[in-house]
């Protein structure tokens, strides 16, 4: 639900503009609030599943979110449907960081590649069976029905939290470290908000120079604090290790590129090629059928190959499809098409897996909650990254040209900056992940 709900509503912009009275770009903030809430919460959520139990913070969250996305459908002004985005962002930053704690805290070492092969299957799929979904409740239905959806879901989530998740008693969770908090806040804040000034049309050099530099500026402050820190918000000595530290560098820039191509598709389709917003969103769905097809094969791939040769494999095939995505043409058969994407499917679930497994191969069992808060933190701001990427991408290709140019030049940029990932996991060591692989 979390994962849908941060890029659903861009689909469904120019109704709900048309249905609140506004226009269809200033919706776009909607999705800015929501994004912005999660990636500033995120970090406290660690500290707050310490502090009141992993089970009463999960279930609290996805009650929240659940409300929020009614009080979301109900919304009768932009200002109301903000707000709403608001208190949905709160939910959801605490749902996903918290429930993958759940997990990873009664999960032995010999199955987390298993579980995390789980985990990593909404950050997989939202992205791209949002613009499908929200194309077909907006067409077919109406735009509140993006937001209804979540209700039953919500509802079995809720209710099946409160019979499988243990309440666990742990050691007293250590004061709040509210100068962090505050660093950490402004710093992503800055950062998330900046690249929510690009779009596809163009970008605010100007303010995306002020909220850059803030971000980074406070960030560099954070991390100064965070390392000084006796109890800090985020454990930033997880970077010690080796696997970590690859997974959440290199490992991001993978995040933010792959996360650009279920962006820049549906765009292509609709605008280049002349597709409605369902066809477009339906031919992206590919993708999803090769993350279906390789999912039960990632666990056997990672213990037979290792993480190195895996990573590898994931970030050249991926490159390969995206060059190959920058080739296609209106007249492209189907017979070319779909198999591009159910490839490209099969390399980015078999990236995200390894790159969310190998992050906990060295983290020790008392450090996993603390490694958790800062993984979802990093991926968060990765993700919003990814698709900012690929619209100040295509935004510059449309100074290029008009037509297929500026998506040639796009994927072909995306393609690039995915070397750097690739150079990154040849030079990882072939003993990296062994202690989950054996």
């Amino acid at each position: 639900m979390e994962n849908l709900d941060g890029t659903i509503v861009t689909t469904a912009a120019p109704a709900i503009g048309e249905d609140l009275g506004v226009d269809s770009a200033s919706v776009g903030v909607t999705v800015t609030a929501f994004l912005l809430t999660v990636a500033v919460i995120i970090p406290a959520s660690g500290w707050l599943s310490e502090r009141f139990g992993v089970r009463r913070i999960f279930t609290l969250a996805i009650a929240i979110f659940t409300i929020a996305s009614l009080l979301c459908a109900l919304s009768t002004s932009l200002p109301m449907l903000v707000g709403m985005r608001v208190l949905q962002g709160v939910g959801g930053a605490l749902m996903v960081p918290v429930g993958r704690a759940a997990v990873l805290r009664v999960t032995p070492t010999t199955g987390i590649i298993k579980a995390i092969a789980i985990l990593v299957w909404p950050g997989l799929v939202a992205p791209i069976i949002a613009p499908f979904v929200g194309g077909v409740l907006t067409t077919y239905a109406s735009w509140h029905w993006i937001f209804l959806i979540n209700l039953p879901l919500g509802i079995a989530a809720f209710v099946i939290a409160l019979r499988i998740i243990p309440e666990v008693e742990g050691p007293p969770a250590p004061a709040l470290d509210v100068p962090g908090f505050a660093l950490v806040v402004v710093g992503l804040g800055s950062l998330v908000y900046g690249t929510s000034l690009v779009s596809e049309s163009g970008v605010d050099l100007v303010a995306l120079g002020i909220a850059g530099a803030i971000g980074l500026l406070v960030i560099a402050f954070a991390i100064r604090h965070l390392l000084r820190s006796d109890h800090p918000l985020l454990q930033l000595r997880n970077f010690r290790h080796e696997s970590f530290r690859v997974a959440n560098s290199s490992g991001s820039v993978y995040r933010a590129a792959i996360n650009a191509v279920p962006f820049l598709l549906p765009l292509m389709f609709q605008d280049a090629f002349g597709w409605s917003a369902v066809e477009a969103g339906a031919i992206v769905l590919w993708l999803f059928v090769g993350n279906l097809a390789i999912k039960p094969a990632t666990t056997w791939l990672l213990k037979t190959f290792g993480f190195r040769w895996v990573l590898i494999a994931a970030n050249a095939t991926g490159i390969a499809c995206m060059v190959g995505m920058a080739f296609l043409t209106p007249q492209s058969s189907l017979l070319l098409v779909v198999p591009l994407l159910v490839l490209s499917g099969i390399a980015r679930s078999s990236g995200f897996t390894a790159y969310a497994t190998i992050t906990y191969a060295e983290i020790p069992p008392d450090e996993l909650s603390s490694a958790n808060t800062l993984v979802s933190t990093i991926q968060q701001v990765a993700v919003g990254f990814g698709v900012a990427i690929g619209a100040m991408a295509l935004a510059t290709g449309f100074a290029l040209g008009t037509g297929l140019i500026p998506y040639r030049f796009a994927f072909l940029l995306i393609a690039a900056i995915t070397v750097l990932p690739l150079v990154a996991a040849v030079r990882l060591s072939r003993t990296a992940g062994s202690s989950l692989t054996g």
